[in-house]
């Protein structure tokens, strides 16, 4: 209250408030029925640079002759069915907790591939403030094959989505965030959404959550995958609770969720470093999380970055619930740790 104006009574402004927050990853294999999964697979077999935790890049014969077929068995239809189902029962325990939470604003913390930054201009951390929010439409092609026109729809990227962003938020996030030593890039406008837009981390999202709902989107852009300014686990994380300090200094009365979109390893799986990660999550500190060395987070498994820093913005909101699967491919271990989980709300833990 001003000095000087006393009304008898007083009360605390409006301020923008963190209600949820949510993980997801948002691999292709999400999009696609299980008996698809081997379109990802030839990838696999042909990549030349598959990431090891230990910083190694290898092909894929290279990793077979370390491995043989050690998961030959799990990589059956059937076994992929299975999966396929959970993946899908985890993501809708996701969409409920987002429509009950009834959020003003989603943040979406992702990393671009791509898709709207390229190596002209690749920022480390940016925030966008615009008003719209336009996703490119590269998997929009009447060529690609269907599986692959399929992947685009489920990120919206089979055409140009154009989504409400929260420009008013987005600028006291970036000022909070520069007040907190974090000097953020920012970008204010698609300039054509045909040649470069939003990518998949953020349209995955708003097509398998939000259930149609035009919620506006405030996306937070981590350079997850190109040297030579990627950030450390510990510079996300402090980074994320920079963005938690900004985001409840915000005079906005929002109710705010945070959704970290992507991860866990790939593109080969990865379970002893998932199981750090979400055990990290759990634990709620950020020690575990901040300590994840450099060569564990090449490519794809890059991509765990993003729930670092969506920790750091959720820290002293409880881990309610998470869901883990390690999905592979190919006799040889390839394929990705898909994670699910929920911040606040009122979801438990499933029993087992």
């Amino acid at each position: 209250m001003r000095a000087g104006c006393s009304t008898g009574w007083t009360s605390e402004p409006d301020m923008a408030r963190i209600v949820l927050g949510l993980g997801s990853s948002h691999t292709p294999l999400l999009t696609l029925p299980a008996e698809e999964w081997a379109h990802r697979a030839a990838a696999d077999y042909a990549n030349p640079r598959l990431n090891l935790s230990d910083g190694r890049l290898v092909t894929y014969g290279e990793l077979e002759a370390e491995v043989g077929d050690r998961y030959d068995e799990v990589v059956t239809v059937e076994a992929l069915r299975r999966k396929a189902e959970l993946c899908q029962a985890a993501l809708e325990r996701l969409a409920d907790a987002l429509e009950a939470a009834a959020p003003d604003v989603v943040v979406i913390v992702g990393d671009d591939q791509e898709e709207l930054f390229s190596a002209a201009n690749q920022p480390a951390i940016a925030v966008f403030y615009g008003d719209e929010v336009a996703t490119s439409d590269k998997f929009g092609a009447d060529e690609l094959p269907d599986w692959m026109r399929t992947v685009g729809e489920g990120y919206m990227m089979d055409e140009v989505h154009v989504l409400p962003g929260a420009p008013r938020l987005a600028l006291d996030v970036i000022q909070g965030l520069l007040d907190r030593d974090v000097d953020v890039a920012v970008s204010a406008r698609v300039e054509d959404a045909t040649k470069a837009g939003f990518g998949h981390a953020y349209g995955f999202i708003v097509n398998r959550l939000f259930r149609g709902r035009r919620i506006p989107v405030l996306p937070v852009l981590l350079n997850t995958y190109y040297p030579p300014n990627v950030p450390s686990a510990s510079r996300c994380h402090g980074i994320g609770r920079a963005l938690k300090g900004a985001l409840e200094a915000s005079p906005a009365d929002l109710r705010v969720a945070i959704i970290a979109s992507g991860g866990l390893s790939h593109f080969v799986v990865d379970e002893v470093l998932d199981r750090r990660v979400i055990e990290g999550l759990r634990n709620g500190g950020g020690e575990a999380l901040c300590d994840i060395p450099r060569g564990a987070l090449n490519s794809g498994s890059s991509e765990i970055l993003n729930w670092v820093l969506a920790a750091g913005a959720l820290e002293g909101l409880p881990l309610a619930w998470c869901e883990y699967q390690p999905i592979y491919r190919t006799p040889a271990g390839t394929g990705i740790g898909v994670a699910f989980a929920v911040w606040g709300g009122d979801i438990k833990e499933p029993a087992r």
